[in-house]
């Protein structure tokens, strides 16, 4: 049986279309994993989610696997270390956002709160969108506008509403696939 995709999911690059197939509109809230989609979207900013997906390895041994708790204790070493790193996007900004973001994590959960409860607050079960075409999908909406805002004011930076709904379809909080996807209920 031919399996259909979104049309972003048809892509040459097997690394692009093995996320589009195994990871994006897929629940996971897990705590690493909510920092890692939330530092590679933040990164991809202006760029294009394959470039990201292309450097995500590089992503990962340059952020210590996405363990926030350490990143959290980066110092000014490790920001020149990350801004020298060819192997991903150099861009002050973008490296100093996840690095705060990563602080303000542990920061929460200092306080006996997690991401995933703050997220879960404003999306307590997934949402499954029903597009026909990608043209459908929105870039953002008044609940990506939400979150964005209640996160911005927790300290967390580079959090748009554009990027906050991307990272929403990334972890599965919103799943966007077009309704004919072979992988819109996670079958195959």
């Amino acid at each position: 049986m031919e399996k259909i995709r979104c049309s972003w999911g048809n892509s040459k690059n097997l690394l692009y279309r093995k996320y589009h197939d195994e990871e994006w509109g897929k629940l996971n809230l897990d705590s690493t994993y909510l920092y890692e989609m939330l530092v590679l979207e933040s990164f991809q900013s202006g760029l294009s989610w394959e470039t990201i997906l292309n450097k995500r390895e590089n992503f990962r041994k340059a952020f210590a696997n996405f363990n926030y708790h350490k990143v959290a204790k980066f110092n000014e070493a490790d920001f020149e270390r990350l801004m020298q790193d060819k192997g991903i996007i150099r861009n002050r900004l973008k490296i100093n956002a996840a690095i705060n973001n990563a602080k303000v994590l542990v920061k929460l959960e200092n306080n006996n709160q997690t991401f995933k409860q703050i997220l879960t607050k404003f999306i307590p079960e997934p949402i499954n969108h029903h597009p026909k075409k990608m043209e459908d999908v929105p870039a953002s909406n008044e609940l990506s506008n939400q979150i964005s805002k209640e996160i911005k004011n927790l300290g967390f930076k580079f959090v748009g509403p554009i990027t906050i709904y991307s990272f929403l379809q990334a972890v599965g909080l919103i799943n966007d696939h077009i309704e004919n996807c072979s992988f819109k209920n996670g079958e195959l």
